[in-house]
């Protein structure tokens, strides 16, 4: 499937508002990429399809998750971490996207992991930054982003973890291991 295809059907799985979202997202992984060292082109194919999943049904979701067989600890969190596995399997299997790095890109791309590759650091870091987000801390984590991705990432990360507290959810084990991960890079540098 070509990039244009690729939008067209990608387009027609989600409302126009979270379309523009991705827009959003894959404009400011590409500038990402750029700005550290990523490849321009991955980073974009994984915006395209980071949120391919993400208005299925609730239920659509979790029949997917379970004959799969893919990470089926996550149906033990919140709703909103299940269509990036689910997103990533979708990538794989109908759009035929075989690159490791962009499909584990897709996959941790709402709960990030121990040793996050760069180009999945900077799809985290675009879905959390990219233009059309308005919340408190966002211009912060933009700024940080200007020139220290994982100065970035940690922030999001933390602000993610903080705001999953302050409403009493329990918090997603890869995104802590993502959070202590991201701290020992940055304390043996």
């Amino acid at each position: 499937m070509d990039r244009l295809q690729l939008i067209n059907t990608v387009k027609q799985e989600m409302p126009e508002r979270r379309w523009l979202h991705t827009e959003g997202v894959m404009q400011t992984a590409i500038e990402l990429a750029r700005r550290f060292g990523g490849d321009p082109e991955k980073a974009e194919l994984a915006a395209i399809v980071h949120d391919t999943a993400k208005y299925w049904a609730v239920d659509r979701m979790e029949r997917m998750i379970r004959e799969n067989n893919l990470d089926i600890q996550v149906l033990q969190y919140e709703k909103e971490l299940w269509h990036a596995p689910v997103g990533a399997w979708v990538a794989e299997h109908v759009y035929g996207i075989t690159d490791s790095e962009v499909l584990n890109a897709v996959r941790y791309h709402t709960s990030g992991r121990a040793g996050m590759s760069l180009l999945e650091k900077i799809v985290w870091v675009a879905d959390y930054i990219e233009p059309g987000r308005s919340f408190p801390g966002v211009e912060q984590v933009r700024a940080i982003s200007e020139t220290d991705l994982d100065g970035a990432l940690l922030s999001g990360l933390m602000r993610t973890i903080d705001f999953l507290k302050e409403k009493g959810k329990h918090i997603y084990p890869l995104t802590l291991e993502a959070r202590d991960s991201l701290q020992q890079e940055i304390l043996e540098r």
